[in-house]
């Protein structure tokens, strides 16, 4: 992006301040009419004292005059202590605000964008946080340095300039013609590093991926003992950056030193003039200083560009990245205007495609009809597409092709958050947030009271767990067993009850007793529901209503148990390979023998 993109983007943020901008434009005019005063009080003061000396006369007759340049002179610099102050506060004020509706517009947009968006590489965890808070910092310091640094500079350039074309015309083409040289080697610096920049960029939004996969994965790593390999992935991203930094930083330190030759040429060029027309009597001796300080003013932008110049080239550099989050209006989450207030929950999926931003095809060719107020089971391998239909139906994700209802109208149609309101969802791996028990069930109802809470909680055979905690429901929610976690996850679910319930793998992650305790917990909340549930437990599946069985994105069979097992095809193989898996013939064994054993003692 131009520096001019840039501020056409920044200008409907700076808008609402427009009041404080103009204040700021004020107190910069005033403040570059006040710098001019020094080079008026030099010259005034050095050729004063000259006169003074040439007519052999001392102290006692120029005191009068030192006190009034000491007065005007400090009068000056107290009055330029406020303008400082106003327009440095004020600036502050607009880069913060600014500031803090940038963020808030990125996680506004953030938010409302499809599942889709996180799942292209671009834009994993690590990277999007690099790009908003690098992007939202960089900004700000374009905000910074125009308001506060650059804007003053600059106007005190311009009047400056103008002051040396009014005292000499020479002298004010010494110092306009010293200008495009530097701007050029700015121009093409800027060019340079261009593509250097974008690198860099895009460099330290992998180191900061890198980081979040470390520590996500630290398990993992540990239990591999792959330490060594992860640091040495991690050695060769720093090396990579650090080579990249120290390219751009030779280019910058190669083209800061022509250009503080250019302005050192224009200094020695204003001595030289001056001190030739105060020979030739064309000026008196105050005005080689007087010049002098004036063509420090003119010059004060460019040495303060040195500073500066970095920092706007990194606006320009992480602007586009964050602006590319902003602008990812087809990512946003499309809705519609149907209101599912008596929503039944029948959906018809007919001939449904659809592929992963990644570009993996999920589903091929899917029919399958879910009816209300029964329980539909999706069986099938790991990557069958089940968890995908799921997606689809909670509207996380657009199909390709094909067509999907619910109670004979297009999911689309529907109210995206509206219809949400009325799924209830359980994943295998469910998110718990920041902060206690109490407040990670609560959320689903925010405005439920304490008893609905723990009511909640007994459902989800959690109450009692969470009594022998020393905080109890206002115990640390992250530090919990998975198993505990999950039982958040479901608490939430009996808070939220729903007419539409969506379970994938409920209890995979819980023992065998809290396994019965949450199916039976389950079973009384599916009555009179839809209900879709995918699970590798047999329990889970055996007693729905309806069986659809996929495999590689195709619907291959469909039925209830009974049906399918006795059709010896894919659902057969699952079942038997499950109880297999179970040992079941020893379990059965085991509990026959068991029974003999009562019998035989009872006898």
């Amino acid at each position: 992006m131009s520096l001019w993109e840039i501020i056409r983007r920044l200008y409907p943020y700076v808008l609402p301040y427009r009041r404080m901008v103009v204040s700021t434009l004020l107190l910069t005019l005033v403040g570059s009419l006040a710098a001019q005063v020094n080079p008026f009080v030099l010259r005034y003061t050095v050729d004063t004292v000259q006169s003074l000396l040439n007519r052999n006369l001392g102290l006692a007759q120029g005191a009068t005059m030192l006190m009034w340049v000491s007065v005007l002179l400090l009068g000056k610099e107290i009055t330029n202590t406020f303008i400082q102050f106003g327009q440095r506060f004020y600036g502050e004020k607009i880069r913060i605000s600014v500031a803090s509706t940038l963020s808030q517009d990125a996680i506004h947009k953030i938010l409302s964008y499809q599942l889709g968006f996180y799942s292209d590489s671009g834009n994993q965890t690590g990277k999007l946080q690099t790009r908003v808070d690098r992007g939202v910092e960089s900004l700000m310091k374009l905000v910074q340095n125009f308001f506060i640094d650059i804007l003053p500079l600059f106007a005190n350039a311009a009047v400056a300039l103008v002051v040396m074309f009014m005292a000499n015309l020479y002298v004010g083409l010494v110092a306009v013609a010293v200008l495009p040289v530097y701007f050029w080697i700015s121009y093409r610096q800027a060019d340079k590093l261009n593509g250097t920049r974008r690198a860099l960029r895009g460099l330290r939004e992998a180191k900061s991926q890198g980081l979040v996969n470390l520590i996500d994965s630290a398990v993992v790593i540990k239990s591999f003992v792959r330490e060594d390999y992860e640091e040495q992935k991690q050695a060769q991203v720093q090396q990579n950056l650090q080579e990249a930094q120290l390219a751009t930083r030779k280019t910058n330190f190669l083209y800061d030193g022509l250009k503080t030759f250019v302005e050192q040429v224009g200094v020695v060029l204003i001595i030289i003039l001056t001190a030739y027309l105060v020979l030739d009597r064309q000026i008196s001796i105050g005005a080689i200083m007087f010049h002098i300080l004036l063509f420090n003013n003119v010059s004060a932008p460019i040495r303060q560009l040195h500073r500066i110049y970095d920092e706007m080239n990194e606006a320009l550099t992480y602007s586009e990245g964050f602006f590319d989050i902003l602008d990812a209006d087809d990512a946003v989450e499309k809705t519609g205007p149907l209101q599912p207030d008596q929503v039944r929950g029948t959906f018809d999926i007919c001939h449904v495609d659809f592929t992963y931003p990644s570009g993996t095809q999920a589903l091929h060719d899917v029919c399958l009809t879910i009816k209300e107020g029964t329980t539909t089971a999706l069986v099938g391998l790991s990557g069958a597409g089940k968890s995908t239909i799921i997606h689809l139906l909670c509207k996380f994700y657009e199909p390709d092709s094909g067509q999907m209802l619910l109670d004979g109208q297009p999911l689309a149609d529907y109210d995206t958050h509206a219809l949400r309101q009325r799924i209830g969802l359980v994943l295998q791996k469910n998110h718990i947030f920041k902060g206690t028990i109490e407040e990670n069930i609560r959320y689903g109802v925010m405005d439920a009271t304490f008893e609905q809470i723990e009511a909640a909680a007994r459902q989800a055979y959690l109450h009692d767990q969470i009594l022998e905690l020393p905080r109890g429901y206002q115990s640390d929610a992250q530090q919990l067993s998975g198993g505990q976690q999950q039982r958040i996850a479901i608490a939430r679910l009996f808070l939220k009850n729903p007419p539409i319930i969506f379970l994938d793998e409920p209890t995979a992650s819980l023992d065998a007793i809290a396994t019965e305790q949450i199916k039976n917990s389950l079973d009384a909340i599916k009555q009179g529901r839809t209900v879709v549930i995918i699970s590798h437990s047999l329990a889970q599946i055996v007693d729905s209503d309806c069986i659809y069985v996929m495999k590689q994105g195709r619907m291959v069979e469909s039925g209830t148990h009974e049906q399918l097992y006795d059709l010896r095809g894919t659902y057969r193989e699952i079942f038997d390979a499950s109880a297999r898996s179970l040992n079941i013939e020893k379990l059965a064994r085991v509990m026959v023998d068991d029974e003999d054993e009562v019998g035989d003692t009872a006898a």
